[in-house]
């Protein structure tokens, strides 16, 4: 077995990778999780990651974040790296700007940066306001905030639209492709969802048995139309993939 080794490296400028895995393993006991991992993602490129539950999703988002550490490959992730869950975290007894600024250095200028990261996320007008007066959108907005005030390099989103409603899932979808497109970060997003993926992404990858079974680039022009022949194609394909085949109707679910 190769030695563990995971490095945090700062951003190139010469560069264009954020993300680069190499022979990533990881287990946990004997029940081997990640297996010989390879992996690259690029400065303003949007991964969405697709696999049946406990295939080690979120495993690979923790080895990004540092939460975890492989048992053997390599791991170079930029140090300016955030991440967005499924439940907001907000602190229930600070207002709404401090929690977008939580763990920042008081200053005007982080207010600052905080009530613009706040106007992005369509909550100008909720900065004082505390997080039990949130809507569960807007509270995943506020944690959206607080994720990109801090300008990262690497953004990580691990299901952070699966607790919302069906409208709202598809309003946030839209906002985190606008931030996305307009701050550049390289993402890497975990979901369930299929037509979420189809939706956002640039590329797909489905973990299959501690592998990528698929990493598909989608070349379709934005704002994508689920009922486009090609997104439909690709859509058929990943739920074959997950062992989902069934054809398309006209009002498409999400897959869990």
């Amino acid at each position: 077995m190769t030695t563990p080794h995971t490095t945090t490296t700062r951003p190139d400028t010469v560069s264009p990778l954020a993300v680069s895995i190499t022979g990533l393993r990881k287990a946990f006991g004997e029940k081997v999780i990640l297996d010989g991992v390879d992996l690259t993602i690029r400065r303003g490129e949007f991964v969405v990651l697709l696999g049946p539950s406990g295939t080690g999703k979120t495993t690979l988002l923790r080895l990004l974040t540092g939460l975890e550490q492989p048992d053997a490959g390599e791991v170079l992730v930029p140090p300016a790296r955030t991440s967005v869950y499924q439940e907001p975290r907000l602190v229930p007894s600070k207002r709404v700007l401090a929690n977008v600024t939580i763990g920042q250095r008081r200053s005007r200028a982080t207010r600052e940066a905080g009530l613009r990261a706040l106007a992005e996320v369509q909550l100008a007008g909720k900065a004082r306001q505390w997080p039990a007066t949130l809507s569960g959108g807007e509270a995943q907005r506020a944690a959206l905030a607080r994720a990109l005030v801090r300008e990262p390099d690497l953004l990580l989103l691990d299901e952070p639209f699966a607790a919302l409603d069906a409208l709202t899932r598809l309003r946030m979808q839209d906002l985190v492709g606008d931030l996305v497109a307009r701050h550049r970060p390289a993402v890497l997003m975990v979901t369930h969802d299929v037509d979420e993926a189809v939706r956002l992404a640039d590329r797909v990858l489905v973990l299959d048995r501690g592998r990528f079974a698929v990493d598909q680039a989608i070349d379709l022009p934005r704002p994508r139309d689920r009922t486009d022949p090609a997104a439909l194609r690709h859509r058929s394909a990943f739920l074959a993939q997950l062992g989902v085949d069934r054809p398309h109707t006209d009002n498409p679910g999400s897959t869990s």
